[in-house]
């Protein structure tokens, strides 16, 4: 929540309050990969109450980290909006708000650009990619890799620059392998999540402009999956848990969502019970469900059933010897610790 109350904010303070539209869950991992590098370099700020937080004050993260993760979210906005003016998509196809999208798409644009250059991140990657994505929609038999390929660019450019910032440049060629193989993920999920409403509607969905089947995206996924597991273990990290809980655990939990909930929605598949809720899936509720996991369940998103128990009924922990609040569910006693701030020393 520092993270994404900070990207918040910094979008707010550099480029006023209709940027903080663009506020979104993939655009703080920018700001975690600073902080996971270089905790020095990611200091906290208080924050005033906001009605977002229960008109509560909080800590939030502030510098370059949480300004380089609004400049890619301002410009990847962009490229979005004026894709969707471009397609003429549901009220984008009238004529007024495509226009006050477009100037809107325009300043977002200018704005990132400008805030990513101050940075010493070329602009270029992110807005090409934008231009490359809409040039490959319009040629045919195209793989669905080849269509994820300018949205891996473009991730891969923000990641890798977050090394340099953080003064770990070693860490830059690996973190350029976590980007792609995360882009690639997040492509092929929201086109997994999008089949059955683009085909309805007909909107361009890679999955369906290639042919791809369930089965073979599936499987797209869990290989980049595994590279991207592989890739964050390489990573020279100060405080790893965050990254880990979001880019590996999350994220897996993600893909198996995502195609649990599109298998239901096939037409092969038996129809859906009606007296059961769909599991939220994508990204979006992965990034929301590692909350729940950072906090040892005292966060609970709005889907899940143990929402409004007690703070004692919520915790996942089994409890560890030295202070009784770290999980046992860790992949280690000591990076739960990190996790959790419970300053035990085990």
């Amino acid at each position: 929540m520092a993270h994404l109350c900070g990207l918040c904010l910094a979008l707010r303070d550099e480029h006023g309050h209709a940027a903080r539209l663009v506020t979104n869950y993939d655009g703080l991992l920018v700001s975690v990969l600073v902080e996971a590098q270089a905790p020095r370099s990611s200091p906290r700020r208080r924050a005033a109450a906001c009605a977002l937080r229960g008109f509560k004050g909080a800590d939030v993260a502030e510098a370059e980290g949480v300004r380089l993760a609004a400049a890619v979210s301002l410009i990847l906005a962009a490229g979005k909006v004026g894709d969707h003016v471009a397609d003429g998509d549901g009220l984008y196809a009238n004529r007024l708000v495509a226009a006050g999208a477009s100037r809107l798409a325009d300043r977002w644009a200018a704005a990132g650009t400008g805030t990513a250059t101050a940075l010493g991140l070329d602009p270029a990657p992110l807005t090409g990619a934008v231009e490359e994505q809409a040039r490959l929609e319009s040629v045919p038999g195209l793989g669905p890799l080849e269509l994820t390929a300018p949205t891996e660019a473009a991730v891969a450019a923000a990641f890798a620059h977050t090394a340099l910032l953080a003064g770990k440049p070693h860490n830059q060629e690996t973190l350029r392998e976590v980007g792609r193989y995360f882009g690639r993920l997040a492509h092929l999920l929201d086109a997994v999540e999008d089949l059955a409403s683009d085909h309805a509607s007909g909107a361009f969905n890679p999955l369906a402009a290639s042919g791809t089947g369930l089965a073979a995206a599936r499987g797209h996924c869990d290989d980049a999956l595994a590279g991207l597991r592989l890739a964050v273990a390489e990573l020279d990290l100060e405080r790893p848990a965050l990254v880990k809980a979001l880019l590996v655990r999350e994220v897996g939990h993600a893909v198996t969502r995502t195609f649990a909930a599109a298998e239901q929605e096939s037409p092969q598949s038996p129809p859906r019970d009606p007296r059961l809720k769909p599991d939220p899936g994508g990204l979006l509720s992965g990034l929301c469900v590692a909350l729940a996991c950072c906090t040892c369940g005292l966060y609970r998103p709005p889907w899940d059933e143990d929402r409004f128990k007690s703070c004692g009924e919520r915790f996942d922990c089994g409890g560890c010897d030295a202070c009784g609040q770290c999980c046992d569910g860790c992949s280690g006693c000591c990076e739960c610790c990190e996790c959790c701030n419970c300053s035990c020393d085990c």
